[in-house]
C-alpha cells in the first residue's frame, strides 16, 4: 500500500492536486493523509473577542480546520474507490517541519502538492511552500500545476547532465511510476561538450542499468537555452511528467533562480517529480 501525503490549504490549486492524485492512483491501494498546517498569524484579534472563556486558541483553530478537512474527505469519498482510504491531520507548526514530521511518522512514499501558475504580468513557478518542501524534504514531491488533470503517464522526461552520481534507491520513485503506468522514460541531456567524460559515460551506463526493466531512451538536446530546450521537447513529444533530481547546483536550483524566472517568464505546465540526490557514488546495479 502506498502512503501519500496531500498538504492542503483548501485553495483550488491544492484541491486540484488532491483530485489529480486520487485519479492517478485510482487502481492502486493507497492511504492518503490530508494535512493542513496552521500558523499563529492565522488567528487574528477578532477571534479573541468571539471565543468563549473556556476555549483555547489552539482548540478554536484545530476544531474548525478538522471540520473543513472532514467535509473535503466526504466530497472525495463520493467517488467510492475501495482502493483508497483517508486520514486527516491538523498541525500547528512550521510548514516544512510539519511535512517532514508526517513523512517520518507515516512512512510517506510521495508528497503531492498544488502549484501556482501565471498571475497578471508576473509568472510564478510554484507557491513558496511548494518550493521549500522540494528543497528541504527528502521524500519525493510531485508538484501539480493548476488546472492540470491526469490524462495518463505514457511518457516521462528525466533530466541529467551525467555528472551526478545516482543511488538506485533515489531513482526508485521514477522507476516505480514508469512500471506502474507502463511509461517510457526520455533521459534528456543538454550537450555541452563534443564527447562525454569517462565519469559521464559511467554515470550514463549506471542510469541505463537502473532503467533496464522500463522502456527508456537517451536524448541529446542541442546546447542552447536550458528551459526552452526542455519545455520545447516536452511540448513536441507530449511528455506527461518532468522528473528531476534536487541537489546543490541542480536543474531545480537553476529553475528557481529569480533571474531566470524574470528573463524567461517560465511556466511549467506538466507535473514535476522532484527526487532527492545525495551526490554519493554507488556501485552499478546487477
Amino acid at each position: 500500500m502506498k502512503s501519500i501525503l496531500l498538504p492542503t490549504d483548501f485553495s483550488p490549486n491544492s484541491i486540484n492536486a488532491i483530485n489529480y492524485a486520487t485519479d492517478m492512483f485510482k487502481d492502486v491501494v493507497c492511504k492518503f493523509y490530508l494535512l493542513n498546517v496552521q500558523k499563529a498569524s492565522a488567528f487574528i484579534s477578532d477571534d479573541f473577542r468571539t471565543m468563549s472563556p473556556s476555549t483555547t486558541i489552539y482548540q478554536s483553530l484545530i476544531e474548525s480546520t478538522k471540520d473543513s478537512l472532514k467535509k473535503l474527505v466526504s466530497k472525495i469519498e463520493t467517488r467510492k474507490n475501495p482502493n483508497h482510504s483517508f486520514e486527516t491531520v491538523v498541525d500547528y507548526d512550521n510548514f516544512v517541519d510539519a511535512i517532514n514530521q508526517m513523512c517520518v511518522a507515516k512512512e510517506i512514499d510521495l508528497i503531492v502538492m498544488g502549484t501556482k501558475g501565471a498571475t497578471g504580468a508576473e509568472r510564478v513557478l510554484f507557491g513558496s511552500n511548494t518550493v521549500r518542501v522540494m528543497q528541504r524534504c527528502s521524500t519525493p514531491v510531485l508538484a501539480i500545476p493548476q488546472h492540470c488533470t491526469f490524462k495518463g503517464l505514457d511518457k516521462i522526461a528525466f533530466t541529467s547532465n551525467y555528472l551526478t552520481f545516482y543511488n538506485k534507491d533515489e531513482l526508485f520513485p521514477l522507476i516505480q511510476m514508469a512500471e506502474l503506468f507502463n511509461s517510457e522514460i526520455e533521459v534528456l541531456h543538454m550537450v555541452e561538450e563534443e564527447d562525454l567524460s569517462q565519469d559521464q559515460e559511467n554515470n550514463k551506463a549506471f542510469v541505463d542499468a537502473c532503467f533496464k526493466y522500463v522502456s527508456h531512451e537517451f536524448v541529446d538536446l542541442e546546447k542552447s537555452n536550458l528551459f526552452d530546450s526542455v519545455m520545447g521537447f516536452i511540448k513536441e513529444k507530449d511528455i506527461k511528467m518532468l522528473a528531476i533530481m534536487s541537489r546543490k547546483h541542480s536543474f531545480l536550483e537553476r529553475l528557481f533562480t529569480k533571474h531566470n524566472v524574470e528573463i524567461f517568464g517560465f511556466k511549467i505546465d506538466v507535473p514535476l517529480l522532484v527526487m532527492e540526490n545525495t551526490g554519493k557514488l554507488y556501485a552499478a546495479p546487477t
